[in-house]
């Protein structure tokens, strides 16, 4: 009998074999340089997934300087598929394989990927990944929702981390439950952290936090606000380039793939806290983006304003809302009998709803973690769910002087007893550059407003003055007076907290000044000029901070002998 023709799937199950035996050699080097891998994932058919990870990997060469290269997995079938291995086979020495497949674009190169979901084409894929992690420094996989699974759970498998983008319809959350159930049956079991990015349209606003979380079992990553729902929404509604509040948040991701996030902590402080506000005003003027912020006591206030979408200059006309010799008395509503403090704390809540309404954290322009103390345990609480204005009243509320708050059945008081300079909530949130604002003062510049306070008294003795004599009699806030005391004891626990967390941030602004006291809301212009002058004098180095382009290798271990022999 003649003998019979191989099939193309019998030369496949050759060339396979062939390969596998070539590939299994071990590495000369058991410890390799790679860059790093991330997977982004659709859960939903209609958004436009691969115009947004092309701007993606445009983004990601913009902040990081680095070379990127966009891996696009499309599904094929076998026989077409199994001529994608071929480069491996015939790799150069030291060159890309797949330089002949490669499409230079402008700041990134794209590579498309013909995949099956065949379980064999896995070693084959984590080869082509690793090979690709040795020459690229970002590398970017994209699979829409109608990838082969097989090789999603591979890219998962190999990424950093995995992000997938989520529409706020049954379609799409129905997509993503089913795309976890996949991965973990791909993946014997293990759960994966995949991150959501939900894609906000025009005007939809987030669901509450605890019902995502019912419907999806996490909370989501990041909101991408104002999505295009689909193509044809983006050139009609859109004009064909992503809308501005996109482009920000997708920016902020891109900053979180390159590992150059920027955070911003913000101290308690009392009214001299509004020096947080001629910060901001700088920061915006000289297009520095925060893409976290941490608050405390007056610096959850302000942050929470900023964090809604409020502009510095915004704050500072609410802050001059203030000014005058009675402005104090805005912020009053006296509690009687004063039995757990002087004051209800609730004009302060009514104030920052009047600009920010019911807003909840996810509802937020950008993250906000506001830091308040459990009144019970003392220990620190963060807050970055729920309504935001009800976090803040608990982060406000100063030991004496306003009523605990309660949230849930907890009582809260001030953010500033735990910690008064949230940098750690930054650190822990994996934010990787850190701008400190620290209105705590040390116990040197504490001896300098002391004897600054020494020479005004001593101007004052110079004519007798009843109004002085009386004020320091029944002002509760005057100098040596209970509230005077109590915070005077407060700041004494804070001094020591706030240098360590100064030594923690990158970057840290201290705009104090002799002459400033904690409740002096009459002169809210001293305290954002300061802001702004300490910023000035410290911008080169914020802008070296934000600006710093870092080498993406890592010194990793291979993940697989084929991904090490590739």
């Amino acid at each position: 009998m003649p003998a019979s023709h191989p099939t193309e799937a019998s030369i496949w199950d050759l060339r396979k074999a062939d390969l596998l035996s070539s590939l299994a050699r071990p590495p000369q080097h058991s410890f390799f340089h790679t860059g790093r891998l991330t997977t982004l994932a659709s859960a939903s058919r209609r958004f436009p997934d691969r115009l947004l990870a092309e701007s993606l990997a445009q983004m990601v060469n913009s902040v990081t300087g680095q070379k990127v290269l966009l891996v696009q997995m499309v599904p094929s079938e076998t026989g077409a598929a199994a001529k994608v291995w071929n480069p491996l086979h015939s790799m150069p020495n030291n060159g890309f394989a797949f330089a002949e497949q490669l499409e230079h674009l402008v700041s990134f190169d794209r590579l498309t990927l013909r995949v099956t979901n065949q379980s064999a084409e896995r070693p084959f894929l984590s080869a082509v990944f690793g090979h690709c992690g040795r020459h690229f420094d970002q590398v970017l996989l994209l699979l829409d929702a109608n990838a082969p699974r097989q090789a999603l759970a591979e890219a998962v498998a190999r990424s950093s981390a995995t992000y997938v983008l989520v529409q706020q319809t049954v379609d799409s959350l129905f997509e993503f439950n089913q795309l976890d159930r996949e991965l973990r049956a791909a993946r014997d079991g293990i759960k994966t952290d995949l991150k959501l990015l939900l894609c906000l349209e025009h005007g939809e606003v987030p669901q509450p936090a605890e019902d995502f979380i019912k419907q999806i079992g996490q909370p989501a990553h990041l909101n991408l606000h104002e999505s295009p729902a689909n193509m044809d929404a983006l050139h009609s509604h859109c004009g064909g380039v992503w809308p501005t509040a996109f482009k920000f948040d997708l920016r902020r991701l891109a900053r979180e793939i390159g590992r150059c996030r920027v955070g911003l902590a913000l101290s308690s402080g009392g009214a001299k806290g509004l020096a947080h506000v001629g910060v901001l005003q700088v920061l915006e003027e000289n297009g520095i983006e925060v893409d976290v912020v941490a608050g405390t006591s007056m610096g959850a206030y302000i942050g929470a304003l900023w964090a809604f979408g409020h502009d510095g200059q915004f704050l500072g006309r609410k802050a001059r809302e203030l000014e005058g010799k009675w402005g104090l008395l805005k912020l009053i509503d006296p509690a009687f009998p004063p039995r757990r403090g002087f004051i209800h704390g609730h004009a302060i809540r009514e104030r920052l709803e009047r600009s920010i309404g019911d807003s909840r954290f996810e509802q937020l322009a950008r993250p906000l973690h506001v830091v308040a103390t459990r009144f019970d345990t003392l220990e620190r609480v963060v807050f970055s769910t729920g309504q935001v204005s009800r976090a803040v009243h608990a982060s406000c509320a100063i030991p004496s002087v306003f009523v605990p708050v309660q949230i849930n059945g907890d009582t809260y008081v001030d953010g500033g007893v735990s910690d008064p300079l949230p940098v750690d909530v930054l650190r822990e949130a994996g934010v990787e550059r850190v701008i400190a604002v620290n209105i705590i003062p040390t116990p040197a510049f504490l001896r300098c407003a002391r004897e600054h306070e020494r020479e005004q008294v001593e101007v004052r003795r110079r004519g007798f003055s009843f109004l002085h004599l009386l004020n320091q009699q029944i002002n509760y806030f005057a100098y040596g007076n209970i509230l005077d005391v109590t915070q005077r004891a407060v700041i004494g626990g804070q001094i020591r907290a706030a240098e360590d967390a100064c030594r923690q941030a990158d970057v840290v602004l201290r705009p104090l000044a002799c002459d400033s006291r904690w409740h002096d809301f009459s002169s809210p212009s001293k305290y954002i000029s300061l802001g702004r002058r300490v910023a000035e004098e410290n911008l080169a180095d914020i802008k070296q901070l934000v600006n710093r382009k870092e080498p993406a290798h890592e010194h990793q271990a291979p993940h697989h002998e084929l991904a090490a022999a590739a």
